[in-house]
């Protein structure tokens, strides 16, 4: 009787949620059944954007914000649950959550961020004004730097599972029963970075605490996802009910020697790609995203992975691979449905069982013989295989924790890119023989990311707790003969072990966390300095050229590179000009393993001339005489051999090999690096040290477009851990400026304001121009725009109808200027949010100077 009522009320539960609540519920709002609005929790969202994958943060145990746009709080902007690459528009998410499971005296409980039906929300911060976020950054030119800062953006946040108000943790009474909590406390910080190897992931660490009373036994933690897959203009049931799901295990090491990473990760992805009429574009998401652990509380713990296929209309199509059970592992009934864990108790036992399902791909393969004990495939098992709309959970357990206890966990959100390689691999794909497509899929980029996020997890080769041991190594003697050693001590068990002919990599830390990585220079601080058909771009590079490296303790600076671009996605930027200095890299020839490495770091003409001009008699060193086939022999040392080579291009002149320019090429270097204690003709007008200023023009530009323009560090890597040289993000020292006259000429001259095109004609294909919708994300009545042009910093535009009625106000909002203080735009949309239609229009611009007035024609 007690499980009759139990799948009565399950049948209830699902067939009052049969309408599908992705679409159902996306402009819900929760409301509280019982608390005051003004006491009620506020769930905020933060977004990691330092790298090269956008993700929304939430403080209430969630990341990704259930198909919507949502406003990050720091910076204003709205943006996706996970857009990878940055600015691309691909979203691969749609969210994800936080599961903890345990028993907590009798009952069996699990908290969650959310679940499958989008209704319960468990975790909630702290009510207003305690329950945001904090921002903490590596970077010390960041308002937000901090010295306990792991990363050059940390989101931190806290939540607790303690609420017990239905009208806050199940609104939508999708739960069979109340929330009864765990009374847990999760300190969350979550930590991205933009370097070129690091980019890729955002790193997660919790500290979970028990602040309850009573211990909780047999507990289990979980992410929980929802790994939708589209593109913006794509956003509809077809594009996020086609997506692959499963779990990659292990991938050869690029060491060689038979070495094999194990990687761990589930991962999710489109299943074809959306190739456009046979080809890639860039609404094209080719992508995966996957989650891996990479700290839990104790290495004997147990994994599984489980997915499962959710029916909103019909709960006896609901699917998940799951084993018929043993004696000893009894199969446990979930009810109506087969897949989806609906209550506590189900939730538990499926974070706690240990399983590990076969990936999404070969669903319609019968696995029953395989000696697993799995289920037949289901009814539809050939329309599943080929893509759905798929959760996913990765679990590991079990441990206790007792009152006041806290244990960490660790683990890693990672995007890698070109996993789908020919637009028509899925064309021909076969539910009952997927292999054959599933090989042709490359996750070689996802495997190397996964390994930067461990390794930036826990330094490979760092001693962090200085207790001597620096973690495991892997060591290769030839071709073939592979090692692993857990102390690099035990090198000298390696038979016939040579420290010149066998290479020793670290591959895994000391077990002891460092959330650290070498960094390139941060970049210059930049300014543009509109004109008519150019900008100027002063840059200064006091931060960049000072910076010292993580590792070597020294300042490794390179270089700068100067890019261009008409949008903001990173495949857009060119390279406009570069500069570095004048160094080379010195090739040693190990006569032992018969190859020349590269064993230190850069070195300057100077540097040469005074270790290698006097012995060999030249009197002017020049090492471009001596490349690897004509290679310098040291006179008083034969066995010394060694050429060189330039790193990178070596355009140090100023000027003459490089566009960029010294801005005060006579500028002595500075008596102090500390620009508040500098002497006054030491400095710019605006406050930097002069010697550090430069200058670029980039010119013949059309006046009436936007220019993306960004200046990057870079340094020359580390050679003694294989780390080729780094450059600070493109994306992340980005301005945006109009070729224009520029905003102190404008208020100076007291120019007249002007508007373009004017007429705006609705057959002048300005799209196809590239004056428009450069990149293809907006409808054709949203992409059109009227330009504003010579304002002042600070003004209110009016649009009138040609009868006199209001038609659109835009605040223009400069007050400290800046390369945009000068222009706006008009999106052609009226204050109803209709599209403006053929027509004469006024317009007014209202300055606290004086008032102009003028008029502009559209003509569709």
């Amino acid at each position: 009787m007690v499980f009759l009522a139990v799948s009565v009320l399950l049948l209830n539960i699902a067939e009052t949620s049969a309408r599908d609540p992705k679409t159902d519920k996306l402009l819900t709002e929760r409301t509280p059944s019982s608390t005051v609005l003004s006491d009620r929790p506020i769930v905020e969202y933060a977004a990691h954007s330092q790298g090269s994958m956008v993700l929304m943060i939430g403080n209430n145990g969630t990341f990704g914000c259930e198909g919507t746009s949502q406003e990050d709080v720091l910076t204003g902007e709205y943006f996706e649950s996970c857009v990878y690459p940055k600015n691309s528009d691909l979203v691969y998410l749609w969210v994800a959550a936080l599961w903890v499971g345990a028993i907590k005296g009798r009952d069996t409980l699990v908290s969650t961020g959310t679940e499958d039906f989008y209704c319960a929300y468990e975790f909630w911060p702290d009510l207003p004004g305690l329950g945001g976020f904090k921002f903490k950054s590596i970077d010390a030119a960041s308002p937000h730097y901090a010295e306990d800062a792991y990363s050059e953006q940390d989101i931190i946040c806290e939540y607790t599972d303690t609420i017990r108000d239905p009208g806050l943790t199940d609104p939508g009474s999708c739960e069979p029963r109340v929330h009864i909590p765990l009374n847990i406390k999760a300190t969350q910080r979550s930590m991205a970075w933009s370097y070129d190897y690091a980019d890729d992931f955002v790193l997660f660490d919790y500290q979970i605490e028990n602040i309850g009373y009573e211990s909780l036994e047999d507990v289990y933690m979980g992410i929980w996802i929802d790994g939708d897959v589209w593109h913006t203009i794509n956003q509809d049931a077809e594009h996020w009910t086609d997506d692959l799901v499963g779990f990659y295990r292990h991938y050869p090491a690029p060491e060689g020697c038979g070495f094999i990473d194990t990687i761990d990760i589930a991962y999710h992805t489109d299943n074809d790609g959306d190739p456009t009429d046979g080809v890639w574009d860039d609404r094209s998401p080719r992508s995966a995203i996957g989650v891996r652990v990479v700290r839990t509380p104790s290495d004997s713990l147990a994994y599984s992975y489980n997915w499962w296929i959710i029916d909103y209309g019909d709960p006896r199509r609901d699917f998940g691979p799951r084993q018929s059970g043993t004696p000893e592992d009894p199969f446990r009934d979930f009810g109506v449905r087969l897949g989806t864990p609906i209550g506590d108790e189900n939730k538990h036992y499926i974070l706690r069982h240990d399983e590990f399902d076969y990936d999404l791909l070969y669903v319609a393969i019968d696995h029953s013989d395989s000696g697993r004990g799995w289920l037949p495939p289901p009814e539809n098992a050939t329309n599943y295989a080929d893509g759905y709309d798929v959760r996913n959970l990765l679990s590991f357990g079990p441990f206790n924790i007792d009152p006041g206890e806290r244990l960490p966990i660790s683990f890693a959100w990672i995007g890698g890119d070109g996993v789908h390689v020919n637009p028509g691999d899925f064309s021909t794909f076969n539910p009952y023989n997927p292999s054959s497509f599933y090989n042709r899929l490359d996750f070689s980029t996802l495997a190397v990311n996964s390994r930067w996020a461990s390794w930036i997890y826990d330094n490979p080769g760092v001693d962090t707790d200085g207790d001597g041991w620096a973690g495991h190594v892997r060591v290769c003697c030839g071709d073939t003969a592979g090692y692993y050693l857990t102390n690099i001590a035990d090198t000298l068990t390696i038979p016939d072990f040579n420290s010149s002919s066998c290479n020793i990599k670290w591959y895994k830390g000391d077990n002891v966390p460092d959330f650290r990585g070498a960094s390139p220079p941060p970049p210059p601080d930049i300014r543009l300095e509109p004109q008519v058909g150019r900008l100027v771009v002063h840059f200064n590079g006091l931060a960049s050229e000072t910076a010292a490296d993580r590792f070597s303790g020294i300042p490794d600076f390179e270089g700068y590179r100067v890019y261009t671009s008409r949008d903001d996605r990173l495949t857009s930027f060119s390279l406009y000009g570069s500069y570095d200095r004048e160094d080379y890299n010195k090739f040693v020839y190990l006569s032992d393993r018969g190859e020349y490495r590269l064993l230190d770091i850069p070195f300057t003409r100077e540097q040469l001339q005074e270790l290698y001009g006097d012995p060999a008699g030249i009197t002017n060193f020049d090492p471009t005489l001596f490349g690897q086939t004509n290679p310098y022999v040291h006179p008083d040392f034969p066995d010394s051999v060694f050429y060189f080579v330039s790193q990178d291009f070596n355009q140090s002149e100023f000027g003459v090999t490089t566009p960029i320019r010294k801005s005060y090429p006579d500028e002595p270097y500075p008596s102090t690096l500390d620009p508040t204690q500098a002497p006054e003709d030491e400095l710019t007008d605006d406050g930097y040290l002069k010697y550090f200023e430069y200058e670029i023009t980039i010119d013949g530009l059309l006046s009436t477009i936007p220019y993306y323009i960004s200046v990057t560090a870079f340094d020359f890597g580390s050679p003694e851990i294989g780390l080729a040289a780094l450059e600070s993000s493109i994306l992340n020292s980005t301005l945006v400026g109009y070729p224009l006259t520029s905003a102190d000429s404008v208020e100076a001259q007291n120019l007249n304001v002007f508007v373009y095109p004017n007429p705006y004609r609705g057959d002048a294909d300005y799209e196809g121009q590239g004056f428009e919708n450069r990149d293809g994300t907006e409808s054709a009545d949203r992409m059109r725009r009227i330009h504003f042009a010579n304002l002042p910093n600070v003004c209110k535009i009016y649009i009138y109808s040609i009868d006199g009625d209001l038609v659109r106000e835009i605040d223009h909002y400069y007050p400290d200027g800046g390369p945009e203080a000068m222009h706006e735009t008009w999106d052609l949309i009226t204050r109803n949010t209709q599209a403006a239609v053929t027509g004469l229009y006024y317009w007014v611009v209202e300055s606290e100077d004086r008032t102009q007035i003028g008029k502009l024609v559209i003509i569709e």
